[in-house]
């Protein structure tokens, strides 16, 4: 990013030099080309921030860093930050019978993950090595073919051919839930009928799979006490980023700023 194409920003007369927002800037996703899309996403990090920072030593705040994580503390900005946010925002708790409300808006949405039990084939080859890659896929498709003439001999094909430690069981992987295996293995299984067998090599970062779903449990939706604790830590999230947003936007409009139009996104 070139620093002299963007001005410096002024936060109630405290500057804000354009090199740490180009600093800034490389923490922020653009889509390519869009340098100056990311000036502003780092700009008005930075302005925000430095609100922030105002209002702790407006309260007088002293920072009290707290351990995040094994090995890993808060900065004394974040410290101050945290402070503002706590003294300031305040979140109401949401009711049960707001929380019940949200759930009977779509009980649906609130399921048991579904269980798979699968038996796969894998043609194996590394996802970087072209010509494995292809072999496998000629091998794969020659053993769709003869799993869909004998479907029975699945069990047989598997235990002769597979390269996965799973063909001392004929193929078979046992019970899966959402996350077990790769997405790409996953999302066919979530289109394949009970007893379906894939008519074509599902290639994963393994290699090639010929895939048969043999049973499958949907999950059912959740009664309201189960999930009621994360619905409403759901809420409970939603409204405290809403009063942060809404916070943060008060000491923008009453803030003086130069340099930039925070509140124009």
């Amino acid at each position: 990013m070139n620093v002299a194409l963007f001005p410096d920003v002024t936060v109630n007369d405290v500057n804000i030099t354009s090199a740490a927002i180009a600093a800034e800037a490389q923490n922020h996703e653009v889509p390519k080309g869009k340098p100056g899309l990311a000036w502003r996403k780092a700009a008005r990090a930075l302005v925000i921030r430095e609100l922030l920072l105002q209002e702790a030593a407006k309260l007088g705040l002293v920072a009290d860093a707290q351990l995040l994580s094994e090995g890993k503390r808060e900065t004394e900005e974040e410290a101050l930050i945290r402070g503002v946010i706590e003294a300031r925002v305040d979140v109401a708790v949401p009711s049960e019978a707001e929380v019940r409300a949200i759930w009977e808006q779509d009980p649906e949405r609130f399921r048991s993950p579904p269980l798979w039990e699968v038996s796969h084939i894998l043609c194996a080859a590394e996802p970087t090595d072209e010509a494995a890659t292809a072999k496998a896929l000629v091998k794969a498709e020659a053993l769709a073919k003869d799993v869909a003439r004998s479907p029975k001999a699945f069990a047989r094909i598997a235990k002769d051919e597979s390269d996965c430690g799973s063909k001392s069981n004929g193929g078979a992987l046992g019970q899966l839930s959402p996350g077990d295996t790769v997405p790409e293995f996953e999302a066919v299984l979530r289109t394949l009928q009970e007893g379906q067998v894939t008519s074509a090599p599902v290639r994963s970062r393994f290699g090639y799979h010929i895939i048969r779903l043999d049973a499958v449990a949907l999950g059912s939706v959740l009664p309201f006490d189960v999930v009621a604790p994360k619905i409403k830590a759901a809420a409970e999230k939603a409204g405290w980023t809403k009063a942060v947003h809404a916070f943060t936007g008060d000491l923008v409009k009453t803030a003086k700023i130069d340099g930039i139009d925070v509140a124009a996104f």
